[in-house]
């Protein structure tokens, strides 16, 4: 189960690339968790997703629902829309395909705290409906320092892990940036744009409320590029 879904389309296979791929990730504006984010290749610098939050009847077709957050392509099209379900003890979000307008439109995956207790350190499940696939989070995402893990296969196989946040560095001053620039590493065949939406609910769930100093527990980089 794990090696599936470690090269899992979840939406659409125009998201998933044959080589492990890095996301340059930049919040647009720092007022409020989730509003205002671009995603950028890392090779290409060319943009690859960018994020809003809409009111009712606003861009995305007129579907979208007020604090909806619209994950769209590099040419505006709604390619996910995350929702938060209410209401929820755990604080479960559900992402939908495209606008997520339809009346009959189920949940392409749903994610949720593990505990109703909360705090940043707490961690985050995700389920991904169709194909049915379950993750989980590790580390903090308030820090830029976590992974999501294949979850739900046997106890002796080895995690995988398909995608991980981590800060970025300044290549040029070999200098770690702030928190609202990071970078989204993905295995091989892993969907970015269902990535994306892991993100999205992790910065609407966790924040950027910081437990602690910053540099402490930092996980040991899963992508093959050094963040030192």
């Amino acid at each position: 189960m794990k090696g599936a879904a470690a090269a899992m389309v979840a939406g659409d296979e125009r998201y998933c690339e044959a080589e492990d791929r890095e996301l340059t990730v930049r919040k647009t504006t720092l007022f409020s968790p989730g509003d205002g984010l671009e995603a950028y290749d890392h090779r290409t610098g060319e943009l690859a997703f960018r994020v809003e939050t809409y009111g009712r009847g606003g861009v995305c077709g007129g579907a979208a629902a007020a604090g909806d957050l619209a994950l769209l392509g590099a040419a505006g099209e709604p390619v996910l829309t995350v929702r938060r379900r209410r209401p929820s003890l755990h604080h479960r979000w559900d992402g939908f395909l495209g606008d997520g307008g339809g009346a009959s439109q189920k949940p392409l995956f749903s994610a949720r705290r593990s505990s109703i207790l909360g705090g940043a350190g707490s961690g985050v499940l995700v389920d991904l409906l169709a194909p049915a696939a379950e993750f989980r989070v590790e580390g903090s995402f308030p820090r830029r320092c976590c992974r999501v893990v294949v979850a739900g296969a046997d106890d002796d196989e080895d995690d995988v892990v398909v995608a991980e946040v981590r800060r970025k560095v300044d290549e040029g001053a070999h200098v770690l940036l702030g928190r609202d620039v990071f970078v989204l590493w993905l295995r091989a065949g892993f969907d970015a744009a269902f990535a994306m939406g892991i993100v999205l609910v992790l910065d609407r769930i966790t924040g950027d409320e910081l437990d602690g100093v910053l540099s402490d527990d930092l996980l040991e980089a899963t992508s093959p590029v050094s963040v030192v």
